[in-house]
């Protein structure tokens, strides 16, 4: 399979498609092709957005392909797109390549719709963080898959994860992708097998495109790693008693004994992050300081949301997604202090690495913060306390972001090429759940 040349036809996006495009995609495929495309709705989400799945292929095998599984990570809508359009274009690919692909775009359109006002300019850093959003740990599509049986339970799924458990149900899939992205963590993928080859072949579909490999710390102190930039997926048993959640996307599709790939990409490209050159720096030193600063910035926002508190009167998701992390997001941090290796050198990219997540979670809360005082007044409930953290938060925030830029060494990476690796390395991974 001539992957390169599948990942070449990829045209050049420059923006991520709003909710309501992304329907309107769908209506004009389905339409145009309705002996190829089955366009059909499988659920409901929280707030009445019909969630639906395009059904293309007539091979013996099921691949469930998920896009905005976070909906601050929309370049899997593009990906389910672009494999949309290939799949009506090319004959081999939909008949002869030995699956019927159930693609949906959007798992959580609206949370998505809570993104839109960045996803017309991706480059744009202050954008992104001004209207930001990412919901609570337990209002998360990804993980809300129920969790019984065990000494920790989980059976508050949400109605976007139920949908998607009815169509695994249905299709008894055979590979399940789950679409993800970050910010300028560099390129990493997440394997529910331990499979060194097929995870240096994903790999060096992100490096082959000239994106950093992601050579920092993991993203989750736990994660047991296949390869460079590559680990096995993390299972809810592992993460759901810390974070007060349920499983993930692995977790039902193992049900099936379904293949199973997380591909994580960045928005923006740090050569920082892909190098591993010894410093001088002590690695539990960085890891301490990571440490600090989290800690600092829950205590900032846990003295904002008391004093704000008694005068909110907006449910809005914002406040929510702050609370949790006020809340619960110290159990979190708690995890790293006993990580290994803390007298050996941190490298290049493990200083990179914890600098630039301090800086994103601080824009990322600071930015959710705003976002919920501002529904506050855009309510007419301006009370002097709202007003007066509305204006100290947003001189906070003014701060955190031009200390991140000044620390910031990456470039926008083209969407085009976020959407390439993406497809890539669904092609690379159905082809290899077969055997």
């Amino acid at each position: 399979m001539d992957v390169e040349g599948y990942m070449s036809r990829v045209p050049g996006h420059t923006a991520f498609p709003a909710v309501d495009e992304m329907h309107a995609e769908l209506d004009e495929l389905a339409a145009a092709h309705p002996e190829l495309v089955r366009l059909r709705r499988i659920g409901t989400s929280r707030l009445g957005e019909p969630l639906r799945v395009a059904t293309i292929g007539t091979g013996p095998r099921n691949a469930v392909v998920i896009g905005g599984p976070h909906p601050n990570e929309p370049i899997g809508a593009l990906t389910v797109s672009n494999l949309m359009r290939l799949l009506v274009e090319d004959t081999w690919l939909r008949e002869d390549f030995g699956y019927r692909w159930h693609l949906i775009p959007c798992v959580d359109p609206d949370g998505a719709r809570l993104n839109e006002g960045w996803y017309g300019r991706p480059s744009d850093r202050r954008a992104y963080a001004e209207h930001f959003y990412r919901p609570a740990e337990a209002d998360q599509v990804e993980w809300t898959f129920p969790l019984t049986g065990g000494d920790y339970f989980f059976d508050r799924t949400l109605p976007e994860t139920e949908a998607v458990m009815r169509l695994m149900d249905e299709v008894r899939p055979d590979f399940v992708y789950s679409l993800h992205n970050g910010e300028s963590q560099g390129a990493f993928y997440y394997l529910s097998r331990n499979d060194p080859a097929l995870a240096a072949r994903l790999t060096a579909i992100a490096s082959g495109q000239g994106l950093p490999l992601h050579m920092g710390p993991p993203e989750i102190p736990s994660a047991v790693r296949i390869g460079p930039a590559a680990y096995m997926t993390p299972r809810g048993a592992d993460l759901a008693a810390v974070y007060g959640i349920g499983g993930g996307s692995i977790d039902y599709a193992e049900r099936f004994g379904a293949l199973h790939l997380v591909t994580e990409l960045p928005y923006w490209a740090d050569p920082r992050i892909g190098d591993e050159t010894p410093t001088a720096r002590p690695y539990g030193e960085v890891i301490a300081t990571f440490l600090a600063e989290q800690r600092e910035l829950v205590a900032e926002l846990s003295r904002s949301l008391a004093v704000v508190r008694p005068d909110l009167r907006v449910a809005s998701p914002f406040r929510s997604a702050v609370e949790d992390f006020a809340g619960a997001h110290d159990e979190f941090v708690a995890e790293w202090e006993d990580f290994p290796g803390a007298g050996r050198p941190a490298t290049v990219a493990e200083v990179s690495g914890k600098q630039q997540l301090t800086h994103s979670m601080r824009l990322r809360y600071g930015g959710m913060y705003l976002r919920m005082l501002n529904a506050e007044l855009a309510a007419g409930n301006a009370t002097p306390v709202i007003r007066a953290e509305n204006g100290r938060v947003r001189e906070l925030f003014d701060g955190w972001f031009a200390a991140a830029e000044a620390a910031f060494e990456g470039t926008p990476i083209p969407v085009q090429t976020l959407v390439a690796v993406q497809l890539g390395a669904a092609l690379v991974a159905a082809e290899a759940a077969k055997s």
